[in-house]
């Protein structure tokens, strides 16, 4: 990629004249970044077409309409009997018909006023409402004079924003970064030139048409991103296949497998054997281990990746196992300390909590080889962390965690064998896409004496027959989850919100604790410790989605799910998988509001239909397409951004066949992966 066309890209938003290190701020919330390129990979969701029209009679109620009018009066707004009247600008069309304009937000209203004099005319556009015989167009987008009509788009492009940011703002950056390319993209190749043409083509569409999966420039956008992708996989593949000789060979010094499996109070599925062969039969190999487990909630992971950590014990080496939070560390901890201390391994944690004395304590164990299994989360791969021969890294819910940050832990060892979690089921027509370069294990069968979940959807107006049902069961010592989409009440949302939900079940029982995510996390934990404590007279947590991984309480067998529609198939399944894992019969209601779209009601039945969680993925994918599946709640899943899986299915494929025969040095696939930031995989 040319120098110029690269500092282009790189360029922070705040250097594009009419932004600033504020909006710039508010951009890298909604677009992912502060940089050019950012922006560019920042795909319009819609466009508006602005109906031109002289007569208000002649336009459609509903629509966006652009229409010249004659100003003859404005009526300030006001309070009246404690609700806030508009402004209202009272106007007439060449035809005299009223149409009435209003404002009912103060912000820059005096702006607005004195481009609208009375007795003026002036172009206004926006979405037309009648009300009775009364046409109203409330907070227009644009108001122009009428010699300004041409500064109107006649198709406007929707980009998904955030707060404070407007479309204008989206419209205005875009124009100044696209009128810069040119001069950027002098002398550069057909391939980046095509590129950028086709970046062009969807941020200046002619129609809704040109923002389609299938439309030609998206088509060929979502390729680009795929070879990106696909690309970076098999450079690391060769990568693995260079490494073959390079890590160091691990004969057998101790025995301790056979007292790992003593110390096991049940025994280990078929699933989970399989699996174990599979990954001790890598571990055994010159090569590097690069291996994805994947099972569903409850399924038995995490005693596989002890034996793992044992089998790599017995061999001299190191294991560390990384985690997201403090608290799924804390209680892969608390599992696995007792099986290790039975078999004479001593495990540790290492946290950011962690500090002075303790810490120091820890890395002398950890740099001395004497800690040969350690849990935690990011501080595993600080700067001031050193392993005398870390040979295996364990990735729990890997897909938290992006390339970069598996690499950093990686680093620490000499090549050491990588085992990647995750219990956030990736179908199965995906994961060879998404993870092309590890080995895939499924262990697809759950513990000896787990019931199935009984899941039932309800509607919010049977609430107080759910809590009076929940009594018996609560008073019988069940213990109950309870989760609510939102912190607080907000004005724009019907939804329930977990602070208040606390309030009114604490009117029916006792013992109500609340968790959510702005609350300090030691709060936070003490909070959750408490309800896992057995002995403790907390009954019912009330919580957002801070528990949907990695929370352990087997005596809960209840959980509520409120506004069950507003969460994703993956969401609920996860949610669903802190109940059941005890041997009692455990239960999931779905409580859904008025307002149940057929999507919403098929989402909720397929969840009460079935609790395989692949299959609720292969739903999930099929309904929402692969770009929502791996939004925001996966983050550290691949971020597409043209790529729609339905539609795109073809295009995996010829990307993948690309990939595998271009030649890593090829220049125009290394620029495509640092476009997609897939360039981070390259040292996988």
């Amino acid at each position: 990629m040319k120098k110029e066309l690269f500092d282009f890209l790189n360029t922070d938003l705040q250097f594009v004249k009419g932004v600033g290190p504020k909006v710039a701020a508010r951009f890298a919330d909604v677009v992912g970044g502060r940089r050019v390129l950012d922006f560019l990979l920042h795909r319009p969701s819609a466009v508006r077409p602005r109906t031109v029209t002289e007569y208000v009679a002649d336009a459609t109620p509903g629509v966006t309409v652009t229409i010249e009018l004659l100003i003859k009066s404005v009526r300030p707004g006001r309070s009246f009997r404690g609700r806030r009247v508009p402004t209202q600008i009272v106007c007439a069309d060449h035809a005299g018909a009223a149409v009435l304009i209003q404002f009912f937000n103060s912000n820059f209203l005096d702006y607005w006023l004195k481009k609208m004099p009375v007795g003026t005319w002036r172009i206004f556009s926006g979405k037309l409402e009648r009300t009775g015989t009364r046409n109203i167009i409330n907070h227009p987008e644009f108001i122009e004079e009428p010699e300004n009509i041409s500064k109107i788009p006649a198709i406007q492009v929707i980009y998904p924003a955030g707060e404070g940011l407007t479309q204008k703002t989206f419209t205005a950056v875009r124009d100044q970064i696209f009128a810069a390319l040119p001069d950027r993209l002098a002398g550069v190749d057909e391939n980046t030139c095509e590129f950028f043409d086709a970046l062009r083509a969807i941020h200046f569409p002619t129609g809704a048409d040109d923002l389609l999966p299938n439309a030609t420039p998206m088509a060929k956008l979502a390729y680009y991103e795929l070879l990106a992708h696909q690309s970076a996989i098999a450079i690391s593949r060769r990568t693995r296949m260079d490494a073959r000789n390079a890590r160091p060979v691990r004969p057998q010094k101790y025995n301790l497998m056979e007292q790992f499996y003593s110390a096991l109070p049940f025994a280990l599925t078929g699933a989970q054997n399989r699996v174990l062969d599979e990954i001790f039969s890598d571990m055994s190999r010159s090569m590097p281990m690069m291996r994805l487990v994947q099972g569903d909630v409850g399924s038995g992971k995490t005693i596989v990746a002890l034996a793992a950590a044992v089998w790599m014990a017995q061999r001299g080496g190191q294991t560390a196992l990384l985690a997201p939070t403090d608290t799924l560390a804390q209680q892969h901890y608390a599992k696995l300390k007792p099986l290790c201390d039975k078999i004479g391994i001593v495990c540790d944690i290492l946290t950011g909590r962690d500090k002075g004395a303790l810490r120091r304590e820890k890395l002398i164990s950890l740099r001395s080889g004497r800690t040969r299994v350690v849990v935690g989360t990011h501080a595993l791969f600080s700067d001031d962390v050193e392993y005398k021969d870390l040979g295996l890294v364990i990735i729990d819910e890997q897909h938290r965690f992006g390339v970069a940050q598996r690499e950093a832990l990686r680093s620490k060892g000499r090549h050491p064998d990588l085992l990647a979690l995750s219990a956030t089921p990736i179908p199965r027509t995906l994961s060879m896409t998404m993870y092309g370069d590890m080995d895939v294990s499924i262990i697809n069968e759950k513990p000896a004496g787990r019931l199935p979940i009984k899941t039932s959807k309800i509607p919010m107006s049977r609430y107080g027959e759910l809590v009076a049902h929940l009594a018996p069961q609560i008073n019988a010592g069940a213990k109950v989850f309870w989760v609510c989409p939102l912190v607080e009440e907000g004005e724009e949302s019907n939804m329930t919100a977990a602070a208040s939900r606390h309030d009114d079940l604490s009117k029916h029982f006792s013992g109500v604790g609340l968790v959510h995510g702005q609350m300090d996390k030691k709060k936070r934990d003490e909070v959750m410790a408490k309800f896992a404590d057995d002995d403790s007279d907390m009954r019912i947590l009330v919580a957002t989605t801070v528990i949907e991984v990695g929370i352990d309480v087997p005596r809960a067998t209840i959980i509520v799910i409120e506004n069950a529609e507003r969460f994703g198939l993956a969401a609920l399944h996860q949610l669903r998988g802190r109940v059941g894992r005890g041997n009692r019969q455990s239960y999931c209601i779905l409580l859904f509001g008025r307002n149940l779209s057929d999507d919403g009601m098929r989402r909720l039945d397929v969840l009460c239909e079935t609790d395989d969680g692949f299959a609720i993925a292969e739903q999930d994918l099929m309904m929402r397409g692969v770009g929502e599946l791996m939004g925001t709640r996966q983050s550290g899943w691949i971020q597409y951004h043209f790529v729609d899986y339905r539609m795109h299915r073809d295009l995996f494929r010829l990307a993948s066949r690309a990939a595998m025969e271009m030649p890593a040095s090829d220049a125009w696939t290394r620029d495509l992966m640092y476009i997609f930031d897939r360039g981070d995989s390259i040292s996988a």
